[in-house]
């Protein structure tokens, strides 16, 4: 590979006072270097020379995360220096002495000045019209008073004929107009003002539903016809004790009389048996008090007893309570899940008022 060509040079050259040895002799290396950096740099982007500051340089006013952590790992912060860095949301009071004309105050003494207000007149301005007046001697007297009366005004004629009868009074709505209206079902329930029919009562229904509605409705008359013989049974019974009662005439004896008539013939039996009382011996003495204290211990036994009795009795009742409210919730909900059903009507009190 050849060398590479340069200018002539002539390094070891003492002088170069000649003419014919300029050109030779000049060394022109470093300005050839310096052109092909120029050249270099302009393929590269640019001359850096020729570009500004803020292209070369970043500013980088966070710093370096990993060296600050290193920095605060090897010299932990004081305490009072983490005290001083935390800062409240809040600003501080300020201690400043305010001026006589701010408008800031303690929210309960209004500021000395105020807004001049387009419709009111100023001190100033009174007594200026105060002097006007008296310098023109005008006083209250001279001054008419405004004419109330209105001439043209129709005037309202009252009737003396009927002036003895109470005036009419306005109509007035009442105040249940603005009351909801009161529900007739049993439940207290709205009643809706079309209710829906029922599946089974189409004229083409499905056999469920079908056979639905007809096992309820054969429910309801099963139902109804057990009450109606209860209460023929009832009625029954009721002239059956009335015909034992009555005598052969025909005539019901009271149960006062029957009660009089024995209590009769036992006090007479008694009175005509009755003798005179004996002293009784020991032995009879002993069998008083041994029969006496039997009755007691029967007494205690009898009250343990009732005591016994009124307690399981009190738990039958709380459980039967229970037992009833848990068939109204039952019975409620089965009332909510059965809105299709026709409401059952409360039965109106005496008077025909509804509560």
């Amino acid at each position: 590979m050849s060398a590479t060509v340069g200018a002539p040079q002539q390094f070891k050259q003492p002088s170069r006072k000649g003419k014919k040895a300029w050109r030779k002799n000049v060394d022109v290396t470093e300005v050839q270097e310096g052109l092909d950096q120029v050249r270099e740099e302009e393929i590269k982007g640019g001359v850096l020379a020729e570009k500004p500051s803020e292209e070369l340089f970043i500013l980088d006013p966070t710093g370096d995360e990993e060296v600050q952590r290193k920095v605060q790992k090897k010299f932990k912060s004081l305490r009072a220096d983490e005290i001083i860095a935390q800062r409240s949301a809040i600003s501080a009071v300020d201690s400043r002495k305010r001026p006589s004309n701010s408008r800031v105050t303690d929210g309960v003494i209004e500021p000395k000045t105020k807004k001049s207000r387009s419709d009111w007149v100023t001190r100033e301005e009174w007594l200026r019209l105060k002097k006007v007046a008296r310098e023109a001697k005008l006083d209250e007297t001279s001054i008419q008073p405004s004419v109330v009366h209105d001439p043209w005004a129709m005037e309202a004629k009252e009737e003396q004929e009927f002036s003895f009868l109470e005036k009419k009074k306005p109509v007035v709505a009442p105040k249940t107009l603005s009351h909801a209206p009161i529900s007739l079902a049993a439940n207290g329930k709205a009643i809706p003002s079309v209710i829906k029919p029922k599946a089974g009562t189409s004229y083409n229904p499905s056999f469920q539903d079908w056979d639905e509605l007809i096992t309820k409705e054969g429910e309801k008359e099963v139902e109804a016809e057990k009450l109606r013989l209860d209460e023929q049974k009832r009625e029954a019974d009721r002239i059956a004790r009335i015909e034992a009662a009555e005598g052969d005439d025909g005539q019901i004896k009271s149960d006062d009389e029957s009660v009089w008539e024995g209590f009769e013939s036992e006090y007479e039996a008694e009175s005509m048996k009755k003798k005179r009382p004996e002293r009784k011996t020991k032995a009879q003495r002993n069998k008083i008090l041994r029969r006496k204290e039997a009755e007691r211990k029967a007494k205690a036994e009898a009250k343990m007893k009732k005591r016994e009795q009124q307690a399981a009795q009190a738990k039958a009742i709380s459980k039967q309570i229970e037992e009833n409210e848990k068939a109204k919730l039952a019975v409620a909900k089965a009332e909510e899940s059965s809105e299709d059903d026709e409401p059952t009507l409360r039965k109106r009190p005496f008077g025909g008022r509804t509560p």
